[in-house]
C-alpha cells in the first residue's frame, strides 16, 4: 500500500475505511502485528480525512 494519500476520485466513504479497520481487528484477534499496526494507522489517517476530524481524539 502507498505512503501517500489517495487522490480525490478515489475517497473512500467513512463506513467503509471504518469496516476496513474493524475487519483489521478481528482478523488480528486483537493483537496488531508491526505490519497491521502500519496499515491501522494509515486507515485511520484515512478515516479521519474523510470525517473531517482528528485520529486521535482529545482526552
Amino acid at each position: 500500500m502507498s505512503r501517500y494519500p489517495r487522490s480525490a476520485d478515489s475517497v473512500r466513504s467513512a463506513a467503509v475505511v471504518n469496516e476496513e479497520i474493524r475487519d483489521l481487528w478481528q482478523r488480528s484477534g486483537g493483537c496488531l502485528s508491526p505490519d497491521d499496526e502500519e496499515k491501522y494507522q494509515q486507515l485511520l489517517v484515512e478515516w479521519a480525512a474523510v470525517t473531517g476530524g482528528s485520529a486521535r481524539s482529545a482526552a
